[in-house]
Order: C-alpha cells, then structure tokens, then sequence
C-alpha cells in the first residue's frame, strides 16, 4: 500500500511539472502577443482577436465596447494577436475599396430540411461594434515595425523583470567549480582553495577563460574546445580570502582534449568538463547590491541571447546536431524537469522569454524578423512587395517551422 501511495504521489508530481511547464510557456506566448496588442491599440491598428493558443476554442468572448474576440483555445503552444490586413486574401483589394459596414456577431442554428440534410443558417446577433482602427496594411512601414517588435520586446522586458526578482532573491548564476567526487556526497563541506594556489582549485568561481566572459557552462565548453592535453590556460576566478571574495588571476590546467562533440547530451558535456579540467563545475548563485545585482541581470540576459544565437550559429555551421534541440514537447519536459525550486522556475521562464524574442525576431518567413524584412524593402522602395507572394513565403516559412518542431522532437526519441 505504502508503495502504491508512493507511485501515485511521484506520478501526481510528474503530472504537475508538466502543467507547470505548459503554463510557463503559455504565459511566454500570452506575453509576446500582449506586446503586439498593445504596440497595435496605441498606433491605433484594427485588431479583430487576440487568442491564447490555437485550435477550436475553449473560451470565446466578444467584447461589446471594441468589438474584439479574446479567446482560449484548446493547444496551447502559441497563439495571436489577429490584425485585419495583415495577411493578403483575395477579397481584400474590394474590401480596402468599399465603406465598412456595421460589424455583427453571426451566430449559427441548425435545422432539418424534409430531406433530412442538416442546414446551417446564419442569423446576426445585433449589439456588438466593428472594431476601430486602421487595417495592418494601409500603416506606415515604420509602424508595422514597431508592431512586430513589440512581442519581442514585451517578452525580453518580462525576462528581466523575472531575472532580476531571482538575483534579488537568490543572486546572480555563477559556475564554480567543485572537486569530482562532490556529486556522490553533496554533504560533505568542501573546504575553500588556498589564496596563494596559482592553479584552477575547488570552490573558484569562474569569471573569464583566456580573457572571455564566463557566466553559463556553454562558456566554458565554447572556451575549452579545441584545446589540446598539455596546454595551460588563463582564468579569472573568485576566491575567498579571509571571509571575503576577491578575483585572482590562475591557470587551467587541460588534461583531455576539448571535442565536445555530442553536445545534445548535457551528462556527457558535464563528463567532458570534467575531463579536460579535472573538476565539476556547478551552478552557484552570489548576491550583492542593488545597483550591482540590476547591472548583473542586464548582463546575464545579454549572455542567454548570445547563447541562444551561438546555439543556432552552431546548428547551421554543423558544430551540433538536430538531436541538441528540441521541439515544444521536447521544451516542455524539460522545462518540467527543471522546476524544482522557485531559482529553477524563475531561471528556466526567463531564459523561455529571451529566447523567444531572440528567435522571433530572425528573418525567417513566418517569423516577426522577416516580416520586418518586408516592411525595410517597403519603406525602401517605397512600394509593397507583391502581398500574395509575401503571403505564400510566410505560409512555406510556418509548414516549415511546425515540420522542424515535429522532426527534433522525434529525433530526441532516439
């Protein structure tokens, strides 16, 4: 019975991480979307709905003061902020021509002709506004570009918000670096290394490899590959003298060469850290001063979007395999496994939300980026690029984006 209890409980907590983590990326996306919203009411662009996730909906309300459809819908892996104009449609030439009729909610009833076919009539529910504001289309290129940046911006904001409640809380994310044996006996206090020790020794905290910045384990793989046994390299670290911590100039000595070549494997990175430097290396967290502790979220943002573009940099120049990514059911569960603690929470929500803004905004059709892209050459040249043709690319660009979620996550079956 005891076992059985046990099973349910650990099954109940599995079942809760994952909502957790569908959550977490549902309120990315929400927040992204917000952001178009509202960049599109202050430049006052029509906005016909604004939803949470997609499919059939779940919950569909009209508004009766602007007249537009806020909705949830039952996948929730994105969502949309819908602007009238945006994508070409074949009526749009006549519609842009003619006057705007009254808006009116259509409702549907269901009745049986003597045939026993099935009708649907449409009947209009009278009583709702058509919303205000001018089609996406018709703006000026610069506000369009506004439009689009917004769902970046908005979710990058909200990461530094989140990133600075954690260091406030918890300090800024460090990596130190502790003796190979510490993982089988976490008790046990590992004492501080010598001040006067010239060498890399436990308990350093690692600010720069060879005079680059370090502040995530991918800085350290990145500063150790490629090195050959034998070599020496320069560090800064932390060190603790007489209570305090100081920085000191040390050497690194490589005892393995830097491959890293099964970087999709984060156990087998970690063994290779570990090979080439002859330690661990842990995710510590130091706390400091107001002033320093909102320097150190702006920085460590930074140094998530940079890693966020050196992983695609990578995945293009074949450094990594599509297996080293994931698709949003590969996101989910990781992210579902790393929300132990409120650090794991806010750290893996916010790395979330600034790799959002950062891969919304590359110029990849169906993506924010490229359709910034075409607003440039619209504002360069003074005129649109053919609207169907600009339409079809985007559609090519998101059969492609969902192909790619489908494939990755399929490889990190196997």
């Amino acid at each position: 019975m005891t076992v059985n209890l046990l099973s349910i409980a650990d099954v109940m907590k599995s079942v809760g991480s994952v909502l957790v983590a569908v959550l977490i990326l549902l309120a990315m996306v929400t927040v992204h979307e917000f952001g178009h919203y509202v960049a599109g009411k202050i430049l006052h662009f029509k906005i016909t709905e604004f939803s949470v996730g997609f499919g059939p909906a779940i919950f569909k309300k009209r508004s009766k003061k602007t007249g537009e459809i806020f909705a949830l819908r039952v996948i929730p892996l994105g969502g949309y902020c819908a602007f009238d104009g945006e994508d070409y449609q074949e009526e749009d030439e006549e519609k842009s021509d003619k006057k705007a009729e009254p808006f009116e909610e259509m409702e549907t009833e269901e009745t049986q002709n003597d045939g026993g076919m099935v009708e649907v009539n449409e009947k209009p529910e009278e009583g709702y506004p058509e919303p205000v504001g001018e089609r996406f289309d018709k703006q000026a290129p610069w506000k369009r570009i506004i439009v689009l940046v917004a769902g970046a911006t908005m979710n990058y904001l909200f990461a530094l918000i989140l990133l600075f409640i954690m260091a406030a809380c918890f300090g800024v994310p460090k990596c130190i670096v502790m003796p190979t044996d510490y993982k089988n006996d976490t008790t046990v206090e590992v004492p501080h290394a010598a001040w006067e020790e010239e060498s890399l020794s436990q308990r350093d905290v690692l600010l720069r490899i060879e005079g680059d910045k370090v502040s995530m384990m991918t800085d350290i793989v990145d500063a150790l590959r490629g090195k050959k046994a034998g070599e020496n390299l320069s560090a800064e670290v932390l060190r603790k003298k007489d209570g305090e911590w100081l920085k000191k100039t040390v050497f690194i000595h490589v005892y393995a060469d830097g491959v890293f070549a099964d970087m999709g494997n984060a156990d087998a990175v970690m063994a290779e850290i570990e090979s080439c430097i002859g330690y661990d290396v842990y995710t510590t967290t130091m706390q400091s001063g107001f002033w320093d502790t909102v320097g150190g979220t702006f920085a460590y943002s930074w140094d998530m979007a940079t890693a966020v573009l050196k992983t695609l940099g990578q995945l293009l120049t074949g450094q990594l395999g599509l297996e080293a990514v994931g698709g949003p059911v590969t996101t989910i569960g990781a992210i579902s496994q790393a929300t132990g603690s409120w650090f794991s929470f806010l750290y893996i929500a916010s790395f979330i939300g600034v790799n959002l803004a950062v891969f919304n905004l590359l110029p990849i059709p169906a993506l924010d980026g490229c359709k910034v892209i075409f607003c440039l050459i619209e504002w360069i040249r003074k005129k649109p690029v053919n609207r169907k043709v600009e339409t079809l690319i985007h559609f090519i660009g998101i059969i492609f984006l969902f192909g790619f979620a489908i494939l990755v996550d399929i490889l990190q079956l196997f």
